[in-house]
């Protein structure tokens, strides 16, 4: 395909984009129930996981077991400080709130998080009804002393939510091409040091 073709194609990706967003400014609200979850220190509920803000930005995240929530994770972490000048942040999955604080330190993750426990809250607030605890994401907003959902959304390989897609795409890879991985050090054939204390 020829560059002005492609430009051409980047054109009208921009131009919906920009209608998406327009049209997710003024979106139907749908209330909630104030749904209880847990965390490190015990029981919260989600009224308290909005902090000083009104909009609150709920990750779904599969859990430790599934490497492109790792990923998707992994982004916003990088712009947290960004997101939570303007929502409040946190992630949820359904793993306990132990394991879901080892795997947050192992990645460096500085995200608010809350287990589901894979009760009510993943049945009803699950953002795809064709696939149970499906990751993605929902925005959350106070209003009159009530809970809404004002937008949700799914993640996957290729959407706007996760860069890494996009930036494969421009050197010509496709979503078949590269899967993520925990960790990308391999140990050599040889250690110049000896190799003590060196974890794989």
């Amino acid at each position: 395909m020829s560059q002005t073709e492609i430009e051409r194609l980047e054109q009208q990706v921009s131009e919906l984009l920009k209608r998406l967003h327009e049209a997710r400014r003024d979106p139907e609200l749908v209330e909630v129930p104030n749904y209880s979850f847990q965390t490190a220190d015990g029981e919260t509920r989600l009224s308290e996981l909005f902090g000083n803000h009104v909009r609150l930005f709920a990750i779904h995240n599969m859990g430790q077991g599934c490497r492109y929530c790792m990923l998707w994770a992994d982004g916003f972490n990088g712009i947290l400080p960004h997101l939570e000048s303007a929502m409040s942040v946190v992630l949820l999955s359904k793993d306990p709130p132990d394991v879901q604080r080892r795997f947050a330190g192992s990645r460096g993750w500085r995200f608010r998080l809350v287990s589901h426990a894979g009760s009510d809250y993943l049945r009803e607030q699950n953002v795809s009804p064709q696939w149970e605890n499906c990751p993605g994401a929902v925005v959350y907003q106070k209003k009159d002393g009530k809970i809404f959902r004002r937008a949700k959304c799914v993640f996957g390989p290729g959407d706007v939510y996760c860069s890494m897609w996009n930036i494969l795409a421009l050197g010509g890879f496709g979503e078949e091409d590269w899967v993520p991985q925990y960790r990308y050090w391999q140990r050599p054939d040889k250690l110049d040091d000896g190799g003590k204390g060196v974890v794989d």
